[in-house]
C-alpha cells in the first residue's frame, strides 16, 4: 500500500519549520476546539513532501486517528481529475473543446436560455450560439446548482428533484438527461456559475469512450499515476482508513451526517464530486500537474495541454467575481480566473488570501483543497471531513501560514 511520507527536511526545501509549527498549531486548535474532527495537510516543494501532519480523529466514536493512508470523500475535487480524463481524450483525437455538447449527447442539442419570470410563468428563447464542452470545463455553460437559492433557474432544479444533483432513482446518463430539460441561466461562455457542468463532462466521457467513468478513470488515470485508493466506492480493505463525514451544528459544534454512499459501486458516478482517495493519491495527481503531464515517466498529457488546462479561460481574461452570477460575485473571487477545471491566480494583488501568481488548485465541500504554485515549486494540500454551513474560514488561515512558511 502506498502512502504519503515527508521526504525532506523542510529547510532543506525552503521552508521555515517555525511558520510550519504555527500552521499545526491553528489547525490543530480548531481540533482541539471542536471545530473539525481532525485534519491532515502537506506541504511540497519540487515534488519533494517536506511537511506532513495528521492530527485528531477520522472516526471521533470510535476513537481512531488521521493517519497518513486515511480515506477522505474529496467531493469537487473530483471534477480536475474529471477535466483531466476529457483532455485525454481531446488528446486522443476523439473530443474537442469546441465540440458541440449536444453532438454527444443529443439532449442538449437546442438548449434554451432562462429570459424573465419564475415556475409556470418563466419565460425562456433558445441560446445566442451553441453549448460546448469548453464550457462545461470552464463553469460557463449556464448550468447551476439547486442549493443556491439565487436565481428562478436553481428553484427549476430543486423541483426536478436535483437537490443532491442526482435525479431520484437515475444513473449518469438519466440525470444528464434531466440537466438537459432544464434552461440555462445565461448563454453558454457568457457568464460564470459553478454549477453541474462537470456531471455532464463526466457522461460526455463516458460517450466518447465507451466506458462508464470509473472504469474509464482507473485505467485511463488512476492505475498509471498508482493512485492506488482513487475511485467512486470503498472496499471492504479499506472501509477500516475511511474518515467518518460531520457536519457543523447550531452551537458551531460538528455532529455525524451522511456522507457519499461509497460502499458498493454507485449507481450514479459523478464526475462532480464522486470521489474518495488518500493524500498519496492526490499528491501523485499534483504531480502530474505540475510536472506538465508526466510522473516517473508515465505521460498522461503533453505539456501544452496542461498549460491550457492552468490558464484563464474566463470572457475577456476577467476574474471570476466581475463575471460571476449570484452568489459568485463576492469579493472574495477577486483576482482569481478559472481554467480548465481548475481555478486560476491572475492577479495575487486583489486575491483574499495570500496567493502566487498563476497557482491553480480546487476545493472539496467537506473542507478538502489541494493547490499548485508553479513560480514557486509549491504544492499544498489539506483534508478533514466537515461539511459547514457556510464557507470555511481554514481555508485563509491554510494559506497565510503556508505563505509564511516561504523562506525562499
Amino acid at each position: 500500500m502506498a502512502v504519503l511520507r515527508q521526504e525532506v527536511d523542510p529547510g532543506e526545501a525552503g521552508l521555515d519549520p517555525g511558520a510550519l509549527e504555527r500552521l499545526d498549531r491553528e489547525l490543530a486548535r480548531r481540533v482541539d476546539e471542536g471545530e473539525m474532527p481532525g485534519f491532515l495537510v502537506a506541504v511540497a516543494r519540487a515534488g519533494r513532501v517536506a511537511h506532513l501532519t495528521a492530527y485528531g480523529a477520522r472516526d471521533l466514536a470510535a476513537g481512531l486517528p488521521v493517519e497518513s493512508d486515511t480515506l477522505w470523500r474529496i467531493y469537487s475535487m473530483t471534477k480536475p481529475v474529471t477535466t483531466v480524463g476529457a483532455l485525454m481524450l481531446v488528446e486522443d483525437g476523439l473530443l474537442s473543446l469546441d465540440d458541440e455538447v449536444g453532438h454527444h449527447l443529443p439532449a442538449f442539442a437546442e438548449p434554451r436560455v432562462h429570459v424573465d419570470g419564475s415556475g409556470d410563468r418563466m419565460r425562456t428563447r433558445p441560446a445566442a450560439g451553441p453549448l460546448l464542452v469548453r464550457h462545461l470545463m470552464t463553469h460557463t455553460a449556464g448550468l447551476t446548482f439547486a442549493f443556491y437559492h439565487a436565481h428562478p433557474v436553481d428553484a427549476l432544479y430543486r423541483a426536478a428533484g436535483l437537490d443532491s444533483s442526482v435525479a431520484p432513482g437515475t444513473d449518469l446518463a438519466g440525470t444528464t438527461d434531466v440537466y438537459a430539460t432544464l434552461p440555462l441561466q445565461f448563454d453558454p461562455g457568457t457568464r460564470w456559475n459553478y454549477s453541474v457542468a462537470t456531471n455532464v463532462l463526466g457522461r460526455i466521457v463516458e460517450v466518447v469512450s465507451g466506458r462508464p467513468l470509473d472504469v474509464y478513470l482507473a485505467e485511463r488515470v488512476f492505475r498509471p499515476l498508482g493512485m492506488e485508493a482513487a475511485g467512486f466506492e470503498v472496499t471492504d480493505a479499506q472501509a477500516g482508513r475511511l474518515a467518518e463525514l460531520y457536519g457543523e451544528t447550531d452551537d458551531g459544534g460538528i455532529e455525524p451526517i451522511d456522507g457519499l454512499p461509497l460502499r458498493g459501486r454507485p449507481r450514479f458516478l459523478s464526475g462532480s464530486g464522486g470521489m474518495v482517495a488518500s493524500a498519496h493519491d492526490m499528491h501523485r495527481f499534483m504531480e502530474l500537474l505540475r510536472r506538465r503531464g508526466e510522473v516517473d515517466g508515465t505521460r498522461l498529457l503533453r505539456p501544452e495541454t496542461v498549460a491550457l488546462m492552468t490558464r484563464n479561460h474566463l470572457p475577456g481574461g476577467a476574474d471570476l467575481r466581475t463575471v460571476g452570477v449570484p452568489p459568485h460575485d463576492d469579493p472574495g473571487n477577486e483576482g482569481v480566473g478559472f481554467g480548465l477545471g481548475v481555478s486560476v491566480v491572475v492577479d495575487p494583488s486583489r486575491t483574499r488570501e495570500p496567493s502566487g501568481l498563476g497557482a491553480y488548485g480546487w476545493s472539496g465541500v467537506a473542507t478538502t483543497t489541494f493547490w499548485v504554485d508553479p513560480g514557486r515549486d509549491l504544492t499544498v494540500q489539506f483534508y478533514t471531513q466537515v461539511r459547514p454551513r457556510s464557507s470555511h474560514t481554514v481555508y485563509r488561515d491554510l494559506k497565510r501560514l503556508v505563505h509564511q512558511a516561504l523562506a525562499d
